[in-house]
Formats: structure tokens, sequence, C-alpha cells
């Protein structure tokens, strides 16, 4: 088994004899970022962590997809948080795509190298610091958690290496799924998964669901079908698709197509009271 491959950012800037080139998209049905805008000039610096650089990949906004702040954050030796997240009642994901961060939620001590991963609950005390020469990168997702009467969600932490995805019925484990958050537990109203597609695998119907997702590109690259748009995309790219957005696609070659996957899940809809 090949050891796979998380494509992180090179940042910078392209040099001036560039053409003005790239692929970037952003409609109300779905935004595509592609890893060649994830430039130095979009660099954001957060409240409470030290010697770290982040892009913001999605937040909530009128039109596109608002449950969920996604970012994809570079820590450099020494850096981190202990006072990550600002908000008690948000729950959060992270997946490192390269270097190491050593993680305590609520006083148990862990170390993520990549594909390692963690859901942490909302309220939990925890934070992060990387301390190795090299600079960590990973994703971070937070999402409001909507609590339910009689389940409280647990942190989780592992290694997708670890974890035998599920195939996809009829597919000849040709898509498959790694389930990182129990997807069973109505404690949790968020799931992220990593989705593997091999070469010349499909999406064979226009997904159309309530779901929204966000989407960054680890390895390889395919053709989506966004509503009614054909969009190329490849390692390093990201993608929020809001509610109802059609979804489907072709995965190219000559490697596996993977990404990781964000969506909403297990809640009830809360209508307004008119």
């Amino acid at each position: 088994m090949n050891t796979p491959f998380y494509y992180d950012p090179t940042a910078g800037h392209p040099p001036q004899t560039e053409l003005l080139t790239g692929r970037a998209v952003v409609t109300e049905a779905y935004t595509v970022i592609p890893r060649g805008v994830l430039r130095d000039i979009v660099v954001s610096e957060l409240p409470g962590w030290t010697d770290t650089r982040t892009w913001i990949l999605n937040r909530p906004v009128s039109g596109g997809a608002t449950t969920f702040a996604q970012y994809l954050l570079e820590v450099s030796q020494g850096g981190g948080s202990k006072t990550p997240e600002p908000q008690p009642g948000v729950e959060g994901f992270l997946f490192v795509l390269s270097g190491g961060l050593e993680l305590s939620i609520d006083g148990e001590e862990h170390v993520l190298g990549p594909g390692g991963f963690a859901y942490v609950p909302p309220g939990a005390v925890w934070q992060v610091v990387n301390r190795l020469p090299a600079p960590a990168k990973f994703q971070w997702i937070r999402k409001a958690w909507e609590p339910l009467e009689g389940y409280t969600p647990r942190a989780v932490v592992g290694n997708e290496r670890d974890i035998t995805p599920n195939p996809m019925p009829g597919t000849d484990n040709k898509w498959r799924t790694t389930r990182m958050i129990p997807g069973d537990d109505l404690a949790y109203d968020m799931h992220v998964n990593i989705v593997t597609f091999e070469p010349g695998a499909v999406i064979p119907f226009a997904e159309t669901h309530v779901m929204e997702h966000g989407l960054y590109v680890l390895e390889g690259k395919a053709v989506y079908r966004l509503n009614q748009d054909w969009v190329e995309v490849e390692a390093g790219d990201y993608l929020s698709l809001r509610a109802f957005c059609p979804q489907a696609c072709y995965a190219g070659g000559p490697g596996n197509f993977r990404y990781l996957l964000y969506k909403d899940v297990n809640r009830q809809i809360m209508l307004g009271t008119p």
C-alpha cells in the first residue's frame, strides 16, 4: 500500500513575468479556490496564535455555505496557541497535512503527524504547538455545535491511515470513504471524511442534497460537475458547496484522487416562527 501524500501550499508570489491565469470561481452555488491563489498576500494573523499563518478558505456568507468555517494553517517551530478557539459553543476538526503537532485536549496529550486528525468537542480546553523544525500545515474546520438533549460529543483522535475505508456498493472498491467521526452517533452534527477515487472512478449521478461541503483536494486530479458547470480540480484546490448544489465527478489519473470532505448532518431543520 502506497503512503498517502497530502498536498500543502508553498505560498510566496508568482513572478512578474507570469500571465494572469487561474481557475477561481465564485457563484451562489459553489466556490472554487485553486491552489495557485493561496499566496502570502491573502494570509491572516489569528488572535491567540503565535508564529502562525492562516488562509481562510470558507466563512459563512450570504449566498454561500453558511454552516462552517475552514482554514489552512502553517505553524512555524515554537508556534501554536494556548487558546485557539474563541467561542465556547464551537466544535473543531484538525487534519495534519505535513509536519507535526502536539495537541492537548482537556489534559490528554496527543502527537499528530501527517494524516493525523482530531475532533475537538465544544467547550473543550485545548491547545496546539509545533516543536519540530519543519512547519506544521493542517486544516481546521469550525462549526457551531447544535445541542441535542441526551447527547454529548467526545474527542476523537487518530490517523486516517489506521482506518479501513468503506467501499461504495457496486464500485469494486474504486470509490471508498474513510470516516473519521462516528457516523451513527447523533452527538455529532458534522462528519469529516476522506473520499478516495481510483483513476476512472466516477460519481455517476448529480448528488443534490441539503448538506453543505468543504472539500480540500489532498491528492490527484478530477473533473467536477458543479451545478451546470464542469470544473477541473487538482491537489491543493479547495471547494465550498452550498446546500443543494448538484455535484458529480470523474477521477483522472495517473494516481488516486483524494479529498478531505466536511458535511453537516444529523439535525432537524429548524423553522422560524411566522
